[in-house]
């Protein structure tokens, strides 16, 4: 599927990983990994160690989910739940082309807002991308959530967002979602691509009680038993995957091709990276993991891709808020390699 997106050329080769240590002794690490061009023989790195050079963008892309029928117990009925899905997505849809603004002043990020696959009408929304696949997914319940021509419409969609961005001069991005039940099929992605036990996977989202817990891994152990696929990475992200996450794995993907560094967000992002590194392993050398979550499972899904996170401050927001928060200590990283004086340059005894 993903052939004609990725050459091959831009991904897969020879890796430049740069190690900034914060501290002397305490150990403390950001990694930032940045591509070098071997075949050429130039020690350059396609992003630019340079505070002045850093320009940032999020994209958060937008969908709903027939799965939603499923957690109120009575899914044999055909019952209108997604109205009440229509309307606060809706909602935040219009909120979030607001919050792009506090996106730029706090830290010139540039937000773009995609519609996958939102059950609902938008019209002419100002600062929203129209991409939308169709109303919502299917129910993974009983089949795959869509086709494969949806799933690579939706990686193509990814793709493109990604190369609007760096056009206009982005060289770090990170991305975030705005979708109901997608916590859901992050488990069950999870589940299938770490086989990490299910139970362990599924956790409150957002907001659910024990109870409503175990009903949704009742719910989710129902659809991995009656999944009827072939078991391939491709096969698993469309069965289960909502198309804004498909979007998002493919936008990592592309945004590896091009040399951007990639600032990985919370639980569902995290899913989205493993779906990503399940087509090319080498999109990880990209990535930096801006933070733990408070989401069951994030932290194993950290551990199986052997992933160190900057922050741990027990955020369950998503949407991307949590790459937000770390970046200032990526600015601060490559502010160090740029202006901090080694000890020969200050003329400073060394004392250990």
């Amino acid at each position: 599927v993903l052939r004609k997106h990725l050459d091959g050329n831009g991904i897969g080769k020879d890796f430049l990983s740069i190690y900034l240590y914060t501290g002397c002794r305490n150990g403390i690490r950001t990694r930032i990994s940045c591509q070098e061009d071997i075949s050429e023989r130039r020690r350059t790195v396609r992003c630019t160690l340079s505070v002045d050079n850093l320009n940032t963008a999020l994209l958060r892309a937008a969908r709903s989910h027939q799965y939603v029928k499923a957690l109120d117990g009575r899914s044999t009925e055909i019952l209108d739940v997604l109205r009440i899905d229509r309307e606060y997505q809706a909602h935040l849809v219009t909120a979030y082309h607001h919050v792009g603004s506090f996106c730029h002043k706090a830290y010139h990020f540039i937000l773009k807002v995609v519609d996958c696959g939102v059950n609902a009408d938008f019209g002419d929304l100002p600062g929203l991308i129209h991409r939308k696949i169709r109303k919502s997914t299917d129910n993974y319940l009983y089949g795959p959530a869509m086709t494969p021509e949806e799933m690579e419409r939706a990686i193509e969609i990814g793709a493109e967002m990604v190369q609007l961005a760096y056009q206009e001069g982005t060289n770090i991005i990170s991305f975030g979602e705005l979708g109901m039940a997608n916590t859901s099929a992050s488990s069950v992605w999870m589940y299938f691509f770490t086989g990490i036990p299910l139970k362990e996977c599924v956790g409150a989202g957002s907001g659910l009680d024990n109870q409503g817990i175990e009903h949704k891994y009742q719910v989710l152990k129902r659809a991995t038993d009656n999944y009827q696929g072939n078991g391939t990475a491709e096969d698993i992200l469309r069965w289960f995957g909502g198309f804004e996450m498909v979007a998002a794995a493919g936008g990592m993907l592309q945004a590896a091709e091009l040399g951007m560094t990639i600032i990985i967000d919370g639980f569902i992002m995290t899913n989205c990276i493993l779906a990503a590194s399940k087509l090319h392993p080498e999109v990880l050398e990209y990535c930096v993991f801006g933070h733990q979550g408070d989401e069951a499972g994030h932290k194993s899904v950290l551990e199986a891709l052997h992933a160190k996170p900057l922050l741990n401050l027990g955020l369950r927001l998503g949407e991307g808020t949590g790459a937000i928060c770390a970046y200032p200590i990526i600015e601060s990283a490559i502010r160090m390699i740029n202006e901090m004086s080694s000890f020969k340059q200050a003329a400073v005894t060394k004392y250990f």
